[in-house]
């Protein structure tokens, strides 16, 4: 299939979702005189560099430049480089992760799986000899020396390239040193498998044994001759990784920190600063218990210094738990119907905040991403995300405009990062005190398209939506809709900035009425909301039609002709709208679907549907490929096509395979587009800009929409 070179759909693949050319990561130094970031050189440069902004004079220069430090070659990814970047969906190239000292004068990164450092003052880097492929370097607090993963082994090495060592090598080879495991990358925000002390003389290491892990076998098909990729995947009901923790010398003398691991066998966050003992949490495999530890880093005892329980389930937030500079306990916690936050003992929020990540805690006060709490919350609010400064004195809001606001600080200097409706991409400024001293110039191209979007409420349950029509509809001829959600936990869709609805907008200008619904499950609004799918997801499929019969009576939406797309935990729910919602949903395009629960991995799907040994109904309702998945109240059945990647390791291709069996056994018509060498995530531009043409062919053939 071919398409004018300029279309949407070739831009928006080769810009990667027109997010290259942005700058992101940012680093603020303590004195404030510079902000350390990653940005492209163009809209449609996949290599990113290392940038130093001098925040006085306002003056950008490159740190490191991928082309040259690799004399033009071209990158070469270890498999267990690919494996991580898959796990924090990472399309980019080049320099795509960094991390600095204290000062923030060196900073390291590996690049085509050598290790390379940057004086950040002086702006040069160098390559540093180390054996390969390098994971995750990150330099002592100090500046000293640079530890990094090669081989499952945790090493350093001087930071001017001397006296490089292993400090721990694996036993076997389901061993490995200073890495996180699958789920901890994949599910609980832990890229990271060892810290550095804040007196950079020893490290906090993490042990991954996978032995207890299942494995499974990801191949190729469209490659006969290559083998098939060996993965330890840990289905739900399954085996987990063992997960110890060690305190390391540099010496490479070690102790084991001790804590009731066949209880609590997560290491879901570790902290370590100056301002108190490392901390760990840790959590119960059903999730409804967890524990803060503190750690001597002498003897590797651990004392608890605070406890949680939910009936449900505990959530993970970014940034927590942590010291203040004080020595306080900061947290987030589901207290009183509301996500707050604590200092010490003390809640400083209510129910007005939903408090998602702690971004910076300062000895004046703690910096936070939040949305309006369930009591606050209106139409206005929906989709907005702001940052706010929290102390005992009250709550400020540090982000002013309308949309949704990101931040990075280190002692008065902020850089907000902020996306509104009615501005393509992000802007990026420096905040001094408050007040904005530059602006971070982003190189991302302008996608040539403004959203014709309206953020409301849908249903009884006020369900958050979006509502978008075509760019030239004018008209009240009621048009045939298409459901665009995610639906899920940890996917709000329905936000309150541009480049989220580009894609739903060139859908709507093909001819559709596109509505975006976040249903319960989806977070930002309240603990019960995003609880209340405990042990039944099919609570999503209702909210989508409740959103979608109440807009109807105030859009012109045709419900003779509704379609659904969604992709992962939305292919799901696309698939389940047509199973078991007939009469509402005429077509739907399943991406990537987890269509049998018990396939899919045991931190994710057991928080929400418990183990399928204790659990087999939950597993049987919420499942595509069993007798009551299949089921429908109606006839006739609808037009599915089923998309999948075959390389996807984290929602593998047997859901799919799965699923059109049990179509194909129970006489279902549907289509199967198999997408050879595609992950979860599809980076490949002829792929993905195809398959958005693709899939408005299926939708235009299946609602019988004739193309003028």
């Amino acid at each position: 299939m071919t398409t004018e070179p300029h279309s949407f759909p070739r831009r928006h693949a080769r810009t990667q979702r027109f997010t290259l050319g942005a700058p992101r990561s940012f680093t603020v130094a303590p004195d404030g005189s510079r902000v350390v970031f990653l940005r492209s050189g163009s809209g449609t440069d996949r290599a990113n560099s290392l940038w130093v902004l001098d925040t006085e004079e306002g003056g950008e220069r490159v740190a490191a430049d991928p082309r040259a430090l690799l004399g033009g070659a071209s990158e070469d990814l270890s498999p267990e480089e690919r494996a991580r970047r898959e796990r924090s969906r990472e399309g980019g190239a080049g320099i795509v992760g960094y991390a600095t000292d204290t000062a923030v004068e060196l900073a390291s990164f590996a690049l085509s799986g050598r290790l390379f450092a940057a004086e950040l003052r002086a702006g040069t880097a160098r390559e540093l000899p180390a054996p390969g492929p390098v994971i995750d370097p990150r330099p002592s607090p100090d500046g000293r020396h640079v530890a990094y993963v090669a081989q499952g082994a945790l090493r350093v090495v001087g930071a001017e390239g001397e006296g490089d060592r292993a400090l721990a090598e694996p036993e076997s080879e389901n061993v490995s040193y200073g890495l996180a495991e699958f789920i901890a990358a994949e599910e609980m925000g832990r890229s990271r498998g060892f810290w550095w002390a804040p007196e950079s003389d020893r490290l906090l290491m993490a042990r991954v044994d996978d032995t207890p892990v299942r494995r499974w076998w990801i191949a190729d098909p469209a490659h006969p001759e290559r083998e098939p990729q060996r993965v330890p995947y840990p289905a739900a009901g399954t085996g987990n990784a063992e997960v110890r923790l060690f305190v390391i010398g540099l010496d490479g003398l070690r102790t084991e920190v001790a804590w009731d691991r066949a209880r609590y066998p997560y290491l879901a966050h570790v902290h370590w600063s100056a301002a108190g003992a490392p901390l760990l949490l840790v959590q119960a495999r059903d999730q409804r218990s967890q524990l803060i530890l503190a750690v001597d880093p002498d003897t590797g005892a651990t004392r608890m210094v605070h406890a949680d329980e939910d009936r449900t389930w505990l959530d993970l937030f970014p940034g927590v738990p942590c010291w203040s500079p004080s020595g306080q306990l900061v947290r987030i916690a589901d207290e009183g119907g509301a996500r707050v936050l604590a200092v010490g003992e003390r809640p400083l929020t209510g129910a007005q905040l939903h408090v998602r990540a702690v971004l910076d805690v300062s000895a004046h006060d703690v910096l936070v991403s939040a949305s309006a709490g369930a009591e606050a919350a209106g139409e206005a609010e929906t989709g907005q995300v702001h940052v706010y400064r929290v102390n005992e004195l009250g709550v400020e809001r540090v982000s002013q405009e309308p949309g949704v606001h990101a931040a990075v600080r280190t002692g008065d200097v902020t850089v907000l990062v902020s996306a509104t409706l009615n501005r393509p991409g992000s802007r990026v400024q420096v905040l001094r005190d408050g007040k904005p001293t530059r602006t971070v110039p982003s190189y991302a191209e302008d996608p040539g398209m403004s959203p014709r979007v309206t953020l409301t409420e849908g249903g009884a349950r006020r369900v958050p939506c979006a509502v978008l029509m075509p760019r030239d509809y004018d008209g009240d001829t009621p048009l045939p809709v298409l459901m665009d959600p995610y639906g899920g936990p940890h996917g709000q869709r329905v936000v309150a900035a541009h480049n989220a609805h580009l894609t739903s907008q060139w859908f709507a200008d093909q001819g559709f009425a596109v509505v975006v619904a976040d249903g319960r499950g989806t977070p930002g609004r309240s603990p019960a909301w995003e609880k209340a799918i405990h042990h039944d997801f099919t609570l999503s499929l209702d909210d989508q039609v409740d959103a979608l019969e109440d807009l109807a009576k105030r859009h012109p939406l045709d419900l003779s002709r509704v379609a659904i797309r969604g992709w992962s935990y939305g292919g799901w729910l696309a698939g389940l709208a047509v199973l078991r919602r007939p009469d509402v949903f005429h077509a739907g395009i399943a991406g990537a679907p987890v269509t049998d629960w018990s396939l899919y991995d045991t931190h994710y799907t057991e928080r929400y549907l418990g183990t399928p040994a204790e659990h087999p109904q939950s597993y049987a309702k919420s499942s595509l490929v069993t007798a009551e998945g299949l089921s429908s109240p109606a006839e006739p059945h609808r037009p599915l096509m089923i998309v999948h990647g075959l390389a996807d390791d984290n929602v593998v291709v047997a859901h799919a395979l799965r699923l059109s069996s049990a179509l194909l056994a129970a006489g279902r018509p549907h289509e199967v587009l198999p997408l050879s060498g595609v992950t979860h995530i599809t980076p490949q531009e002829q792929v993905a800009e195809n398959l958005l043409l693709l899939q408005v062919d299926f939708l235009k053939r299946s609602l019988g929409i004739t193309t003028a």
